[in-house]
């Protein structure tokens, strides 16, 4: 049976976050692809993980066999949420722009599960290759030529980590110009926001049927 692992950081609510609305329409369509599958859920504004402690952060580097009692919990914590990831057969994320960058409890979250030896820095990690899908929404947008194209700091920072650092198959999908409903400075801008987010939510379907295609390959 496959696996998702779906991640929320929005702090708008389901029905008021752009970022969810898109990660709903992927979960639903891979789960109609997948009805017996499982999804493992976790929603970082309403249940955020600990921010990495000097126990967490050292146990990573040292024998468990001494580790102190406030490492060991401290290390046990981070082995879960790690394991979830190794279990994934593939992996969601909403991360929506929050002051040119991610939300600080999926910072949280990356910090945990970013471990050397194991899931990077290492030639056996389980999750090499695992495809992940980024909904990177943002309230303007950052797209190359705009004017704010040098302040891109999501998916420049993700690709980076997910990709590069944790060897993960990353693909983005943007809904940009969020704010338009919103702000009345960026009126004429709002039928470009429906075309973005219609365009993103056609995506997360067509990126969802094509993974469970590839998951049950």
């Amino acid at each position: 049976m496959a696996t998702l692992l779906h991640i929320d950081s929005s702090v708008f609510p389901h029905g008021a976050s752009s970022s969810r609305s898109v990660t709903d329409a992927f979960r639903r369509t891979w789960e109609e692809q997948h009805p017996e599958g499982t999804v493992i859920y976790r929603d970082l504004a309403t249940d955020p993980v600990p921010h990495i402690t000097a126990d967490a952060h050292l146990a990573g580097f040292s024998d468990p066999a001494t580790h102190t009692p406030e490492q060991a919990a401290a290390f046990h914590a981070r082995v879960q949420l790690i394991e979830e990831l190794e279990g994934a057969d593939a992996v969601l994320i909403g991360a929506p722009m929050y002051n040119f960058a991610i939300p600080s409890t999926l910072k949280a979250w990356l910090d945990n599960v970013m471990l050397v030896g194991r899931t990077f820095l290492t030639e056996d990690s389980k999750i090499t290759g695992t495809p992940v899908t980024v909904v990177a929404s943002r309230g303007g947008s950052y797209a190359p030529g705009t004017p704010r194209e040098g302040f891109e700091y999501v998916q420049n920072y993700l690709q980076a980590v997910l990709g590069d650092s944790l060897a993960l198959d990353v693909d983005f999908i943007v809904p940009e110009l969020t704010m338009a409903p919103q702000n009345p400075a960026m009126t004429e801008l709002v039928p470009l926001y429906e075309a973005s987010r219609a365009r993103a939510h056609q995506d997360a379907e067509t990126r969802a049927k094509h993974l469970a295609q590839r998951v049950a390959a």
